[in-house]
């Protein structure tokens, strides 16, 4: 499957602004029409699939390793919660 016009807008749109924060979160609204909740819901699927990585390698291995590092950060508060650690 290849890209759609939004999911290369989405991934150039990225490359573009990195991190978080009130000024991006304005842009996701008026630039994509969408809510920046809509907006990361659609990138993190987009980040998965070989075709994006065609696209743009190095936005989408930089997504997937923030992406990791978060998941990796909550599984280390979730067992840190229930006693798991240590």
């Amino acid at each position: 499957m290849s890209l759609s016009d939004r999911d290369r807008t989405l991934l150039d749109f990225e490359s573009r602004w990195h991190g978080h924060g009130a000024a991006k979160e304005e842009a996701i609204v008026h630039e994509l029409a969408m809510t920046p909740a809509r907006y990361y819901q659609l990138l993190g699927r987009l980040v998965d699939r070989a075709d994006a990585v065609a696209y743009d390698a190095m936005l989408v291995h930089r997504l997937r390793r923030m992406r990791d590092g978060r998941s990796v950060d909550r599984s280390s508060r979730s067992a840190f919660r229930t006693g798991a650690a240590g």
